[in-house]
């Protein structure tokens, strides 16, 4: 039975992740930003462990996990959760900047940090859910997709650190997802969100496991997925 630290598991694709490790029977431990979110988790997860700690304040991740217990194993480190705030480069200001490279970036990597040993010892797997903004960066986007390219060299890097010790490292680019965040960018960008004609979170889920799931003579560094034609 796997473990597997999910953040983001409150809605979008961390949710459909969740909820497809769930069913089959692994093992959860679910990041939450506070202990009220922590208690939903819980209550929708049964038996599933959570976690603590803001991801919008990496600085004091490391205090809040010395007051919890970390899980012994990790199989899997999934980081999922993320923010966004479209904005010019002339009208974005610091604090739109910090809280996408916080919760984007350097929360992932503090994150990661903590749990180099016990993915070291599993051999187990990183995956780094990025976005196509990680790859091509438009007009309004800058600092989202320079929290989405960071987090891409992160994810590289860490590949080739971490190779030597089995550990496994994946990114997946989704594009457009049908989710709370997508929602959220539809008002910003002042357009009619209409959920069907973007990829369901249960599809980005299912392309994830897959990765987890393939046998260890190989992995998958980098996947793409983009919407489909059929609805």
């Amino acid at each position: 039975m796997a473990t597997h630290v999910i953040t983001g598991a409150g809605s979008g694709i961390g949710a459909a992740v969740a909820r497809q490790l769930h069913a089959r029977g692994d093992e959860l431990v679910l990041h939450a930003r506070d202990a009220g979110r922590a208690k939903e988790l819980a209550a929708e997860f049964p038996g599933a462990r959570t976690l603590v700690g803001d991801l919008a304040d990496p600085d004091k991740l490391s205090w809040a996990f010395s007051h919890q217990t970390l899980p012994d194993r990790v199989d899997s480190l999934l980081h999922i959760a993320g923010v966004v705030d479209l904005g010019a480069v002339g009208d974005l200001t610091p604090k739109a900047w910090r809280h996408q490279l916080n919760v984007n970036l350097v929360a992932p990597a503090e994150l990661t940090r903590h749990f180099l040993p016990q993915l070291r010892a599993a051999r187990g797997h990183v995956v780094f859910v990025n976005s196509g903004a990680g790859l091509n960066a438009h007009a309004d986007w800058s600092a989202y997709a320079a929290s989405k390219h960071g987090l891409k060299a992160l994810a590289d890097s860490l590949r080739w650190e971490e190779h030597g010790n089995g550990v496994r490292v994946t990114t997946v680019y989704p594009g457009r997802t049908a989710s709370p965040m997508q929602a959220k960018v539809h008002r910003q960008e002042g357009k009619e969100y209409d959920p069907s004609r973007w990829i369901a979170p249960e599809s980005v889920a299912t392309t994830i496991l897959m990765a987890l799931d393939l046998p260890r003579d190989a992995e998958i560094n980098d996947l793409t997925v983009r919407p489909g034609s059929a609805q």
